[in-house]
């Protein structure tokens, strides 16, 4: 049940490509919203939380030199421009999400009821947030980029020892990525480290939106992330950012490895009825080489094996010597289920697989009329 929750999640990180501004927050939402009911997808938005009042230094606030203090002060929104946010997610049919930098911050995903929690990749040795967020309850949601594999162990037994629902997604934190810098066998790592957590992919590529969804799907990934944003107001978008007609892009290709892939890969999969039809008809059937008569015990000295196989008839597939005939049988003709005694001729499931398997018996043909020659 942990691992259901993740299943096919997308998660659309919005990060502060607001820029502090909450109209331009709430256009990223419908936006993207609109494309999330096009394709019939489950998606969760994700804002970031921080504190700024006590997350940057009050000697430090207003330093220019450091590019994240920069960026972290001249994005803020307040605690009730994000509420707005948040409640605009859910009015586009979307999951509400966080990543929180601080203990502060957790305690609003708890306020806003928040269905899942995200830890930042710089946070995952931060043992003090990681204990504030375990101790939030919710389901949680961590990215590889740049961990160790000893961060990465801590981290799963970290979830797994309190019985907190975790995925972990493989994640490149190079921004953005080249193709040859994604490294989606790592996906396959993952899973064999960990079987007992779902793992998903985390992606900052920029040279299309539908190849390293198709690989990773095949290859097991179920939770997916990419960071969002809109072509708004002249503002440049960073090229690791999707836009709602990539999203589109992305979404689509997801259909279609779902599609590609079928069954789960934990289970045999049924074929389908055309295809044993379509099989069924290259089988050979069990004919008889002469008249047998009735109380013939068959050995493979009295039949043959040819195609096709009519509905009705053994094949080589049941045959097995020491059948009993109940009838004669001319010679060419079918041996059908119900002529014989046999231990699976009383199977009455096997009966009735046989009487609907194969071909129609053939018609005989008329007389050809044969034409007088003049001469």
């Amino acid at each position: 049940m942990q691992k259901e929750i993740y299943e096919d999640l997308f998660v659309l990180e919005l990060a502060n490509n607001h820029w502090g501004k909450l109209d331009r927050g709430l256009k990223i939402i419908r936006d993207f919203g609109e494309v999330v009911r096009r394709n019939n997808v489950r998606a969760a938005l994700k804002l970031q939380f921080r504190d700024v009042g006590s997350f940057i230094h009050k000697q430090h606030r207003d330093r220019e030199d450091v590019r994240y203090i920069k960026k972290v002060g001249a994005t803020e929104l307040s605690w009730e421009e994000l509420g707005v946010l948040v409640e605009a997610i859910r009015e586009e049919g979307m999951i509400a999400m966080a990543t929180p930098f601080d203990e502060v911050s957790v305690d609003k995903c708890l306020e806003f009821d928040l269905a899942f929690i995200k830890i930042a990749s710089s946070d995952i040795r931060d043992r003090v947030l990681l204990e504030k967020i375990a101790s939030a309850g919710k389901p949680v949601i961590a990215s590889s980029g740049g961990a160790s594999l000893e961060d990465m162990d801590h981290l799963v037994e970290f979830f797994g020892e309190r019985g907190l629902p975790f995925a972990l997604n493989h994640c490149v934190s190079i921004y953005p990525s080249q193709d040859g810098e994604l490294e989606l066998n790592q996906i396959d790592f993952l899973k064999a480290r960990y079987p007992d957590t779902l793992i998903g992919f985390s992606s900052h590529e920029m040279t299309d939106w539908a190849s390293s969804m198709l690989i990773a799907y095949a290859k097991g990934a179920r939770t997916f992330e990419r960071h969002i944003d809109i072509d708004y107001e002249g503002v440049p978008v960073s090229p690791y950012c999707t836009l709602p007609h990539q999203a589109d892009t992305w979404f689509r290709a997801f259909h279609k490895a779902r599609e590609m892939c079928g069954a789960p890969a934990h289970a045999k999969r049924v074929p389908p009825e055309k295809e044993v039809r379509y099989l069924d008809e290259l089988v050979r059937g069990v004919y008889a080489k002469r008249d047998l008569p009735a109380e013939q015990v068959l050995t493979s000295d009295d039949v043959y094996f040819a195609v096709p196989l009519v509905h009705g008839q053994i094949s080589v597939r049941e045959f097995e010597s020491g059948e009993v005939l109940r009838a004669p049988i001319g010679k060419d003709q079918p041996v059908k289920i119900r002529d014989i005694e046999s231990n699976y001729a009383n199977d009455l499931e096997l009966r009735r697989l046989i009487d609907d398997r194969g071909v129609p018996r053939a018609t005989p043909a008329p007389p050809r009329e044969l034409k007088r020659v003049a001469t």
